[in-house]
Order: structure tokens, then C-alpha cells, then sequence
């Protein structure tokens, strides 16, 4: 039930597409987004994992020649298999949105994702491995009164 709450308030809010965020600024957004503490991940955890991804850049994509998939946003979402970009082979879109998704629905792609995926870092644990765990991520809210 939160979570519909939460869609239906994404999906009200204004998109924010193509931005570069602060550290701060980001950690208010996801914040608001509900992101603090979503099934037991700290807010510090997806700043870390955001900042490890896109360097807090909505506008960051990676190619990546083996899978001729690219990663998009924020949280680098992969056109084989979340988004559809129109150009990847054998592409499944199991998010059923496009690539192009503006910022909020990055969020609400993180949101839904974070309980199918076990501790909610699944998906992103590669990311996340390498640049957070057993990390004091204390740096990553650090001033921003969140």
C-alpha cells in the first residue's frame, strides 16, 4: 500500500531530467523519494551506490560492447534487461519503460526493484560492492541534514 502511495506521488511530482545533483541535493530527492531506509537500506547506502554509478549524473550512459547494452542514469539501469533503448539485441525491458525514463521514474524503478531483489542491492551489487560495503558511508549525507 506505501508503495502505491509513493508511485502515485512520483508520478505527480515534476520530472527532473539531465541533471548533475550535489550531494546534498541528491540526498534530500531521494529522501523525499522515500528512498531513506526502503526495506532497510540506508539513505547512505544509495548515495554511495548513486555516486559508485553516475557520479550523481541523470545523464551518464555506458556502453557495453560484450552485451552491445548501455547503462542509463543515475542508477545505470541496462537496456538488455530493465529499459528499452531501441538498439539493444534480444533486449527483455522487464521494467517496461523506456530508456529514457525522466528522473522519477529512476526512483520508482529503484523502489519496486529494492523488495524482488532480496537486500535491495541485488541488482546493483556489483556497484555496490566494489565502492560501499563494509564502507563508513557517513560522508555520503554527511551536512545534509537528512
Amino acid at each position: 500500500m506505501k508503495a502505491l502511495l509513493i508511485l502515485g506521488l512520483l508520478l505527480l511530482s515534476v520530472a527532473v531530467q539531465g541533471k548533475q545533483f550535489e550531494k546534498c541535493e541528491l540526498a534530500r530527492t531521494l529522501k523525499k523519494f522515500g528512498l531513506a531506509g526502503y526495506k532497510g537500506i540506508s539513505l547512505a547506502n544509495w548515495m554511495c551506490l548513486t555516486y559508485g554509478e553516475s557520479r550523481y549524473n541523470t545523464q551518464v550512459t555506458n556502453y557495453n560492447p560484450g552485451s552491445k547494452s548501455t547503462d542509463y542514469g543515475l542508477f545505470q539501469i541496462n537496456s538488455k534487461w530493465w529499459c528499452n533503448d531501441g538498439k539493444t539485441p534480444r533486449a527483455t525491458n522487464g521494467c517496461g519503460v523506456s530508456c529514457s525514463v525522466p528522473f522519477k521514474t529512476e526512483i520508482t524503478y529503484a523502489i519496486f526493484r529494492a523488495p524482488q531483489v532480496g537486500n535491495g542491492m541485488l541488482y546493483f551489487m556489483v556497484a555496490w560492492k566494489k565502492n560501499c560495503r563494509n564502507q563508513d558511508l557517513t560522508n555520503y549525507v554527511k551536512g545534509c541534514g537528512v
